[in-house]
């Protein structure tokens, strides 16, 4: 069993002193299945990437912004879940944050 709470802590205790800002842990993979924690110290961004064919977004702790091409910014706080799919966007964080980030990399027949 994981512990969300405890590795979110964890994380965010790293990325406020890594370099780069960051810090990761794969908490979940199950063939196409991934659950990744992530924290971002405050002003952190991940750049613009593409999304893979699904994912979605749970705020853990803090408030981070999503600027998805074409829809704009959104903002998401403790407790907020957003889809991603099909869509290039940036994670920035606006306070030292945490998320859930849930990733199908590929589906079959697809």
């Amino acid at each position: 069993m994981t512990n969300v709470d405890l590795l979110t802590d964890a994380h965010l205790t790293h990325a406020r002193t890594a370099p780069n800002g960051r810090s990761a842990e794969v908490v979940l993979h199950d063939g196409p299945l991934r659950q990744t924690i992530l924290a971002l110290r405050a002003g952190v961004e991940l750049g613009e990437h593409n999304s893979p064919p699904a994912a979605s977004i749970q705020v853990l702790r803090g408030r981070v912004r999503v600027t998805a091409l074409g829809e704009g910014d959104v903002e998401l706080g403790a407790g907020e879940l957003r889809v991603l799919t099909h869509e290039r966007h940036a994670v920035g964080a606006i306070e030292d944050s945490a998320f859930l980030l849930t990733t199908v990399t590929s589906i079959p027949g697809a």
